[in-house]
């Protein structure tokens, strides 16, 4: 199987721009500048059909051709702010091949005609922030990036913005409102980024994976990447795989290619121990869980963007945590709530409070105090909360609530007539 995002990992010093020219690293930015006008290039990446990679699944190229005509200045962030639990994919293509991100910044940045792009960068990701700094000097050197790119009239400045280590921060307004140096706290929308974005100007945010993708449909044609995966969900996908697995590590697979089977017995090399699968995170803490307990064709669904709707759960960012047979689930849904619980920035009541009684009554469940009207009462306060926030936090906050007491509540119940937890008996 072909590695078209991971490729060439493994070569030593991947990360010096002398080495990434010579596996052909700049060679789209250079057709992109020299050969293609910005439309151009923003129809090729539409005719791609590349979505967004960091969970939403937007069209990449519908989104660059959303900015306003001629309002000027304007500008690209890459949200390279990856905190979601189990989700890893960025730092990894952000440490070991910087350039192709950067790369695929200045594509971007040249399709929707900007002079400025940020790179918003997590706080806990030091060693990354230095390797996309070191990149830039050296893109900034060759010609890549400042003014005049590559002998044309086209300039472009990146900049590297380290966050302060908030969750909420991922989110696409309140990542702005941080780089702007306000309170990390989302915006409403309308109006949204592409109209009113950062400093109140046209913007663009993409994720770090989408942006990896950009140089190679430039470089191979819309054709070629359209025919890899599905006709929804086109390209490859770098899936994040953790918990209880023999391997975790990052694994690329087209979409539409490999089923959860695939991923955790065959990349994965199984479940630690030689023990049973339970359940399955198919998008971190973000996504309700899985389970073949449940239904056991969830195991062989071919994984894209669409795939798990049937399931009740969805794909999102791909980043895949695998439990065990041995795992509490009401432990584990106290572990994720109390994230976002703590993680919340308080702005929107129903996320602020919800995720305060969700993580209350959870404790009490498994401390073995609950009652069985505990289950009833921490499904109902998370339904409190979907549908009434302004960004995303509070509604994933309700995910391991309602797919774990929909899959499991025998295992709730169980808690409230033990008193306690029977996994740590």
């Amino acid at each position: 199987m072909e590695h078209i995002i991971l490729r060439d990992l493994d070569i030593p010093d991947l990360k010096e721009i002398a080495v990434y020219e010579k596996h052909g690293g700049y060679q789209a930015l250079r057709k992109a500048v020299k050969e293609m006008t910005p439309d151009q290039v923003t129809d090729v990446v539409k005719a791609s059909g590349l979505r967004g990679r960091g969970g939403a699944g937007f069209p990449a190229g519908v989104k660059w051709s959303f900015l306003p005509k001629g309002v000027f200045p304007r500008y690209l962030v890459a949200n390279a702010d990856e905190s979601e639990p189990g989700t890893f994919k960025d730092r990894e293509m952000m440490e070991r091949n910087p350039h192709q991100f950067i790369e695929g910044i200045a594509i971007a940045s040249y399709a929707i005609q900007c002079h400025h792009a940020f790179i918003y960068i997590r706080g806990e990701f030091p060693y990354a922030a230095q390797c996309l700094e070191k990149a830039i000097a050296e893109a900034e050197q060759r010609g890549y990036l400042g003014k005049n790119i590559l002998g044309s009239d086209y300039h472009l400045q990146v900049v590297v913005h380290r966050g302060a280590g908030a969750y909420i921060c991922g989110e696409e307004t309140a990542l702005l409102e941080s780089i702007e140096g306000k309170l990390g706290q989302p915006r409403v929308k309308p109006p949204f980024p592409a109209s009113v974005g950062l400093y109140n100007k046209p913007t663009v945010i993409n994720n770090v994976e989408t942006l990896c993708n950009v140089p190679v449909i430039i470089e191979r044609g819309a054709e070629w990447y359209a025919k890899i995966g599905t006709p929804k969900s086109t390209g490859p996908k770098v899936f994040c795989l953790s918990g209880h697995v023999n391997r975790p590590g990052n694994y690329e697979a087209p979409f539409g290619s490999i089923s959860f089977r695939d991923l955790i017995y065959d990349f994965g090399g199984g479940i630690r121990g030689g023990k049973k699968l339970k359940a399955i995170l198919p998008a971190g803490a973000s996504g309700p869980m899985v389970s073949p307990l449940a239904n056991e064709a969830v195991m062989d669904v071919k994984l894209d963007f669409e795939a798990l709707a049937p399931f009740g759960s969805l794909l999102g960012s791909a980043s895949v945590i695998v439990l065990d047979e041995d795992t509490c689930v009401v432990w584990a849904a106290k572990k994720m709530v109390r994230f976002f619980e703590h993680e919340s920035c308080g702005k929107c009541t129903p996320c602020r409070e919800g995720t305060y009684w969700m993580s209350r009554v959870l404790e009490r469940i498994d401390d073995g105090v609950g009652t069985l009207a505990d289950v009833d009462l921490v499904a109902s306060v998370a339904t409190q909360i979907q549908g009434r926030t302004l960004c995303p936090l509070g509604e994933f906050a309700t995910s391991p609530v309602l797919g774990s007491v929909k899959i499991f509540r025998e295992e709730y119940e169980r808690h409230i007539k033990e008193h306690g937890c029977w996994a740590r008996k």
